[in-house]
């Protein structure tokens, strides 16, 4: 027997949480987990206007593609550069999470943005998931997301705190009875370290290398505390002098005098954000600790470093790249229970006097 609207709702149409990220996409089907988590990339042929390849595929081609085949990243800092690829990426994503399981109505949508996106931009995520399909949009801030995904007690009047780590953006901010008390969002993440590293291997070892070969470089040796023993690995790049091809080995110590600056950007951040939160919440923090999720959370040393600087205990998330999507998930399976967390529809506002 069917009981109620919702249950009808459930019936006749999907509900999918997706975490819309600059690096990465993540998408999440009530009943069946994640089911896909590809990059955020797709490839366009400009002579035909036409998308040729999106997600692992179109990363594979970055730089190496034909003069008429670009492989374009639409999210920038968390949000969509451009309107018409993002909705291409988001229906095909959609698409294929549903494959052979259609159903009457398009799909309930729960998607993770970054904290302090103005209303703009929340409208274009809107636009373009409608457009690809979905018969609902419900817009959730990430560090909310990435918090309920680690089930932390943000509804209950206790404080906790989390830094999302995003390939695009960092959020910091304190939560408490279901709202942002306090948030700082930051363009220093994944990306960043990335150039830094280019950068860095540019102007001291006189190579240039490409986005692909900083990231595996940061995740393979990347530390922002000195081990016992040093590491190290070889990188192949163009030698600016010579023009030709040239390999060179880089250590640890690179890495980390390469990142070092906006690393600390970010601890500086993380005591501002602290400086204004109430005290009362302070002291539910310090008593519980700060939360670290998104792939950035996995640079070796960067909890301790925090915690060191903040005099506060510092907890890596399991599986802390998927916490926002696991996040959308379980608001997706308790939507009457988180309503509050979702950011307000301009539909669903009271109308002005």
């Amino acid at each position: 027997m069917i009981k109620n609207l919702e249950q009808l709702k459930r019936l006749i149409s999907h509900d999918i949480g997706i975490d819309l990220g600059t690096a990465n996409t993540l998408v999440y089907i009530r009943g069946k987990g994640i089911v896909i988590n590809e990059p955020s990339v797709v490839a366009v042929n400009q002579k035909t206007n036409q998308v040729v390849a999106v997600g692992t595929d179109a990363k594979n081609m970055l730089g190496r593609t034909p003069g008429h085949i670009i492989a374009v990243r639409p999210l920038v800092d968390g949000v969509i550069s451009d309107f018409e690829v993002t909705e291409e990426m988001i229906t095909y994503f959609l698409n294929k999470a549903q494959t052979g399981n259609r159903k009457l109505l398009g799909p309930r949508v729960v998607v993770g943005v970054p904290s302090g996106i103005t209303n703009v931009e929340i409208r274009a995520v809107r636009d373009a998931c409608r457009n690809a399909g979905a018969s609902e949009v419900h817009i959730v801030e990430e560090p909310m997301a990435a918090a309920i995904g680690l089930r932390l007690p943000v509804l209950e009047p206790v404080g906790s705190m989390i830094i999302d780590i995003g390939g695009g953006t960092s959020d910091i901010a304190v939560i408490s009875l279901g709202g942002v008390v306090r948030s700082k969002n930051l363009r220093i993440a994944g990306d960043k370290l990335n150039n830094d590293i280019i950068s860095y291997i540019r102007s001291e070892f006189k190579i240039l290398i490409g986005e692909k070969t900083a990231e595996n470089i940061k995740i393979s040796i990347g530390a922002i505390v000195a081990g016992q023993t040093p590491l190290e690995a070889p990188i192949k790049g163009r030698d600016l002098i010579s023009g030709l091809p040239r390999e060179v080995v880089v250590t640890d110590s690179d890495i980390r005098e390469a990142i070092s600056q906006s690393i600390n950007t970010l601890i500086d951040s993380t005591k501002e954000v602290l400086e204004t939160t109430p005290p009362e919440i302070v002291s539910d923090v310090m008593a519980r600790g700060i939360y670290l999720s998104g792939g950035g959370a996995l640079i070796v040393g960067l909890a301790e470093i925090i915690s060191e600087y903040t005099k506060i205990p510092v907890h890596i998330a399991s599986d802390p790249l998927t916490a926002v999507c696991r996040g959308t998930g379980i608001i997706l399976e308790n939507m009457e229970k988180y309503k509050d967390v979702l950011i307000a529809n301009e539909n669903d506002l009271p109308p002005k006097k």
